[in-house]
C-alpha cells in the first residue's frame, strides 16, 4: 500500500554527472509504489546557504539531507525524501533538495538552469533560499527566472512565434516562498513596521533606472510577480551564536538554537504543510507518486536530448501512459472477475449477462479512478471494444461448455436407445411405436438434467434431427403398419420437429433481447464516465478564466506603474485569451454533439427504445451548456 512507503533517508532522484542528467531507477521504484496524491516541496538557492537544513526540518528530522561543512558542494543533482503528510491523511510529501546554484566546479552554466527548471516543473511549492537581504545582488542570483519562459514551453504548437503568454505558465508554476537566511535588519519601511510579505513585495517593485544591471534586476522582479502570483516570505535570524557550530547544525541540539530562529523555522514548516497545495497539472490533474516519476523521466529525457521541456507534451504523454494502464487494469479486472464469478455453463444467458453487467460497472469505476484527460473518449472507447471482445470470448466459452455438457448427457441418456437400434430391436412390426416411446423417455430424462445452458435445446434438436433417418428405416421395416399409419407417424414426427425448431427460434430471440437489455444497463452505467469527462472540460475552461483574471490584475498593476509597454502587450494577450475561452465554448458544443452521436452509434437501438437513456444524454448536454 502507498501508506506503507516509509523512507528513513533521502535518495538521489536525478544524478548530475559530467553535465548529463540521469534518473535513478531506485528512486523511480519508490515513486511508482506511491498511488497517493503528492505535495512536492523543492528548494533552490546558492550552495552553502542552508537549504538542506530546512528540508530536514520539513522531514521532521535534524539530519538526512547532507549539510555542507566544507567549500565543496555536498548535494549533486536532485535528492528526494518521501514522508507522510502530517496534516492530510493519505497524502505524501515529496521533498526535493537541489544542488547549490553557482558552484564554481561546474563547467557549464546551463547546468544550473536545468536544475532550477526541473525544480519548478516538479514542485507544487518552490522555496528560494538566499542569504542576507533581498537586494539587487540577491535578485541577480535569481536570474534563472527570466530564462524559464525560454527554457520551458507550455504548448507543443504555440499559436505564434512570440514568447508564450506568461499566464500559461502561471497555471502550472508552483507557489513561491522566499527564505532569507541570516537576516539582521529590522523590518521597517519609511519609519513604520512591515511584515515579511510586505518586505518581499516592496523588494519586487521595479526601480526606474537606465543602468543595464538594474534593468536586468527589474526584469527578474517583473518575472517573479507575473509567474509566481502566490508568494510568501520568511526571514531567519542567525541559527546559533557560536559560528563554529554553523557548519554542523545537524548535530546541534534544540536547546542550543536561537529562540527566534527556532520559532521562525516552526512557522516556516507550519506554513508549508498548512498552505502547500497538492501537485496538479493543467486542467486540475492531480499528480500521484507514480505520475511524478513519469514526469521526472519525461523532463530529463527532453533536457538530455536538447529539446525544450513542454508541459502540453508531458501531460499528453502522461495521459496516454496512464490511460493505457487504466484500460488494461480495468480490462484485467473484468476478465478476472468474470472467470471467478461465472461457472460454465450458466443455466441461462441472462445469468451470464447479469454477472457481465456487474463486472463492467466495476471495470468502469477502476478506469475512471486511474484515467484522466480522455477528452476525445479514445481510451473509453478502447475499453468498450476490449470488454466487448472479452464478453464475446466468455459467451463463446459458455456456449462451448453448454454444447459439450449437453452432448455428453444426451450420449449417456440415449446409450440404451442406440444399442436397441443397433441390435434391431425396433425393426419389427410395431417397432416404430416402441422406438417413439424409448426416444420420448430420453427426451424426458434430458429435460430433467440441470444447468444445461444456452445450447440445451439446440443440442436436443440436433439429436432429434440425427434420428430422422433411423426413424424412417424403422417405419419401412414395420410391415404391419398401413400406409395411412405410416403417413400419420411421419406427420407427427414432422410436427414435433417443427415445434422444437420454433422453440429454438424463440430462445434465440429471447437471448437477443437479453443482450440488448444488458447493453442498455451498461450504457446507463457509462454515463458516469461521460460526466467525468465533462468535469475535466469544465475545469479547463475555469482555468482559462482564472488566467484571464490574473492577467487583468497584472495589467492594472502595470497601468498604475505607468508601464505602457507592458500594458499594451498584456492587452494583446488578454484578447488572445478571450478568444481561447470562446474556442473552448465551441469545443464544448462540439463535444456535446460527439457524445450524443457516439452514444447513438454505439447503442443506437437501445437508446431509441429507451427514453430514459435519451433523457440522460439530454440532461448531460444541458448541464454542460450551463
Amino acid at each position: 500500500m502507498a501508506s506503507e512507503i516509509i523512507m528513513k533517508a533521502p535518495i538521489c532522484l536525478v544524478e548530475n554527472l559530467n553535465q548529463q542528467l540521469k534518473v535513478n531507477p531506485k528512486a523511480l521504484d519508490i515513486l511508482n509504489k506511491i498511488s497517493q496524491p503528492v505535495m512536492v516541496v523543492g528548494i533552490v538557492g546558492l550552495y552553502h546557504t542552508g537549504k538542506s537544513y530546512l528540508m530536514n526540518r520539513l522531514a521532521g528530522q535534524n539530519n538526512g539531507f547532507p549539510l555542507g561543512s566544507t567549500v565543496r558542494s555536498e548535494t549533486k543533482g536532485i535528492w528526494m525524501w518521501c514522508v507522510p503528510h502530517p496534516l492530510k491523511p493519505n497524502h505524501t510529501v515529496v521533498l526535493l533538495d537541489t544542488e547549490g546554484l553557482g558552484d564554481v566546479e561546474k563547467g557549464d552554466p546551463k547546468n544550473d538552469l536545468w536544475i532550477f527548471a526541473l525544480a519548478v516543473l516538479l514542485s507544487s511549492t518552490l522555496v528560494y533560499n538566499s542569504l542576507g537581504t533581498i537586494n539587487h545582488q540577491a535578485l541577480e542570483q535569481l536570474h534563472f527566472v527570466t530564462e524559464l519562459t525560454e527554457f520551458i514551453r507550455t504548448r507543443s504548437s504555440p499559436i505564434s512565434d512570440e514568447v508564450e503568454d506568461s499566464a500559461e505558465f502561471v497555471s502550472f508554476f508552483p507557489d513561491f516562498v522566499w527564505a532569507v537566511r541570516d537576516f539582521i535588519l529590522e523590518l521597517n519601511l519609511d519609519g513604520r513596521p512591515i511584515t515579511e510579505d510586505e518586505y518581499l513585495e516592496n523588494a519586487l517593485k521595479s526601480t526606474p533606472d537606465e543602468n543595464p544591471g538594474m534593468q536586468k534586476s527589474n526584469k527578474c522582479r517583473t518575472c517573479i510577480r507575473h509567474l509566481f502570483p502566490r508568494r510568501k516570505c520568511f526571514v531567519f535570524s542567525w541559527p546559533i551564536s557560536n559560528k563554529k557550530l554553523l557548519a554542523h547544525l545537524d548535530k546541534v541540539s534544540e536547546d542550543q538554537l536561537e529562540p527566534d530562529f527556532k520559532n521562525q523555522t516552526e512557522k516556516f514548516c507550519s506554513h508549508i504543510f498548512t498552505n502547500g497545495e497538492t501537485k496538479t497539472l493543467r486542467q486540475g490533474i492531480i499528480v500521484t507518486g507514480n505520475r511524478l516519476g513519469s514526469l521526472v523521466e519525461m523532463y530529463v529525457d527532453a533536457i538530455n536530448s536538447g529539446a525544450v521541456p513542454c508541459l502540453e507534451d508531458a501531460v499528453t504523454t502522461l495521459a496516454e501512459r496512464e490511460n493505457t494502464k487504466a484500460v488494461q487494469k480495468a480490462a484485467d479486472h473484468y476478465t478476472a472477475q468474470m472467470a471467478q464469478r461465472v461457472m460454465f455453463p450458466t443455466d441461462t444467458l441472462q445469468e451470464l449477462l447479469d454477472v457481465h453487467t456487474v463486472c463492467v460497472k466495476e471495470a468502469i469505476e477502476i478506469f475512471m479512478e486511474h484515467s484522466f484527460k480522455d477528452d476525445s473518449l479514445e481510451f473509453q472507447n478502447k475499453l468498450k471494444v476490449t470488454i466487448e471482445e472479452k464478453k464475446g470470448d466468455f459467451l463463446l466459452q459458455n456456449e462451448e461448455a453448454s454444447f459439450k455438457y449437453c452432448q455428453a448427457e444426451l450420449r449417456r441418456l440415449s446409450e440404451h436407445l442406440m444399442e436397441s437400434v443397433s441390435g434391431g430391436t425396433f425393426f419389427v412390426p410395431g417397432g416404430h411405436s416402441l422406438y417413439l416411446q424409448a426416444r420420448k423417455k430420453v427426451e424426458q430424462e434430458y429435460e430433467l438434467v440441470p444447468r444445461k445452458g444456452v445450447k440445451g435445446n439446440e443440442v436436443l434438436q440436433g439429436f432429434l434431427q440425427s434420428q430422422t433417418a433411423t426413424e424412417k428405416s424403422i417405419l419401412l421395416a414395420g410391415k404391419a403398419l398401413t400406409d395411412a399409419q405410416k403417413a400419420l407417424a411421419a406427420e407427427e414426427a414432422k410436427r414435433e420437429a417443427a415445434e422444437k425448431e420454433l422453440e429454438l427460434l424463440r430462445q434465440k430471440e429471447k437471448e437477443q433481447q437479453q443482450k440488448m437489455e444488458a447493453q442498455e444497463k451498461i450504457f446507463l452505467e457509462q454515463t458516469a464516465q461521460l460526466q467525468e469527462n465533462i468535469k475535466e472540460i469544465e475545469a479547463q475552461r475555469r482555468e482559462q478564466v482564472k488566467m484571464l483574471e490574473h492577467k487583468l490584475k497584472v495589467q492594472e498593476e502595470m497601468r498604475k506603474e505607468g508601464n505602457e509597454e507592458h500594458v499594451n502587450k498584456l492587452e494583446k494577450e488578454i484578447d488572445g485569451l478571450k478568444k481561447k475561452i470562446l474556442e473552448r465554448d465551441k469545443e464544448i458544443e462540439k463535444l456535446i454533439g460527439m457524445l450524443v452521436t457516439g452514444a447513438l452509434a454505439v447503442f443506437g437501438v437501445a437508446v431509441s427504445r429507451n427514453p430514459a437513456a435519451l433523457k440522460v444524454i439530454t440532461d448531460i448536454a444541458k448541464g454542460l451548456m450551463r
